[in-house]
């Protein structure tokens, strides 16, 4: 059997194979609420075959969103819109469906990335200042930000714990936390960005404080056994900013506290980074972490073809590939690589008709109630 379509466990939760559909931001809610574009879109995916689909970045807070198309899970309206994508979704696919709760700290007031994705000024309609561990902006013609203070890093943390909760109650099999590409939590966890003289800054232990805590708080809100993991950025590719090192003292903090897996991307913190993009560019840094942790490890990143994705599995490099862009371009990929790589997929029976000749084992039929 290849490698990258063996069941895979993530503490409570069975994956019926090693794709992972990663966090893609749609900038398509209504005032955080999930809308009919979100039911096409995860309707579509959730019937790709893969193992895991998470659920875009979701603000815990609306001062928390990147855009305000941002998706939000922080009151009973936005939690209401989602119930009703995922119902749907429901009933016909069983994929397991996580989601990645965040809070784009000093990128948010955003406008969407086909609008340019500059910073909406607090003086412009509908902008707002945002919150951050420093008042530095992210880019050189923006606003600062306002740092936050004891009461707003308490409301931030009760912000995650709330959205977890809501999380769990719509019945969602996984938690990622979002501690990368510039957003909060990396915002706390990079020198670049965090440059507080309190308990939450300057040495690493400090740094590592304020993302530990969230962690700490939304595991203690959510049964022993449920899955919760973090995405971090490996490296700012900056020097002198966050980089590998400390991303392994993270993350055997996080093991040390129970972590259920750790998402290895990179970058995003500093519009000076320089990042050589490549073909699996980032799966060293996965490798390197799961290697030196134990954690159970998801790579992605320029993974496009199904015999480097099943290499990768096979090397111990990482534990589950996860692909973004390239199934958004290619939404039946893993049907695809069950096919180049001799395995069997899940699929729904009315597309069973498409399988092509000499493939007869390709599919196998979505379990629907049987998740």
């Amino acid at each position: 059997m290849s490698p990258l379509f063996t069941p895979y466990s993530i503490g409570a939760l069975t994956l019926p194979n090693r794709i992972v559909i990663a966090p893609m931001c749609q900038y398509s809610a209504d005032n955080g609420q999930a809308t009919d574009w979100h039911l096409i879109h995860l309707g579509q995916l959730a019937l790709s075959g893969a193992g895991l689909l998470i659920l875009e970045a979701t603000a815990v807070e609306a001062p928390g969103r990147i855009t305000h198309g941002d998706l939000g899970l922080y009151d009973q309206a936005t939690e209401s819109a989602l119930a009703r994508v995922l119902a749907a979704v429901r009933r016909y696919s069983s994929m397991p469906i996580g989601i990645q709760l965040a809070h784009a700290g000093r990128k948010s007031s955003s406008r969407a990335p086909w609008e340019g994705g500059s910073q909406i000024r607090p003086d412009e309609p509908l902008g707002w200042v945002p919150d951050a561990p420093s008042a530095l902006a992210h880019g050189a013609d923006e606003v600062p930000p306002h740092a936050l203070d004891a009461a707003g890093l308490a409301r931030v943390r009760q912000a995650f714990v709330d959205a977890a909760v809501r999380a769990h109650r719509l019945g969602l099999e996984l938690i990622e936390l979002h501690a990368a590409h510039g957003y909060l939590l990396h915002q706390f966890l990079s020198p670049l960005s965090n440059r507080r003289e309190d308990a939450y800054g300057g040495t690493l232990e400090n740094r590592l404080r304020f993302p530990l805590e969230v962690f700490d708080a939304v595991q203690a809100a959510l049964p022993k056994a449920f899955p919760l993991g973090v995405r971090i950025s490996a490296t700012d590719w900056v020097d002198g900013g966050w980089d590998l090192a400390q991303s392994l003292a993270f993350a055997q903090a996080l093991r040390a506290r129970g972590c259920s897996f750790i998402h290895v991307s990179s970058g995003g913190v500093s519009p000076l980074q320089k990042i050589p993009l490549g073909p699996k560019y980032q799966v060293g840094f996965a490798e390197s972490i799961r290697r030196a942790t134990g954690l159970p490890t998801m790579a992605v990143g320029l993974i496009t073809d199904p015999h480097e994705a099943q290499d990768i599995i096979a090397q111990g490099q990482a534990d589950m590939v996860a692909l973004a862009r390239g199934i958004l371009y290619d939404p039946h990929w893993p049907w695809h690589a069950a096919a180049a790589l001799g395995a069997q997929v899940q699929a729904p029976r009315q597309y069973w008709r498409s399988q092509p000749r000499g493939l007869s084992n390709l599919f196998g039929d979505i379990r629907i109630g049987q998740r």
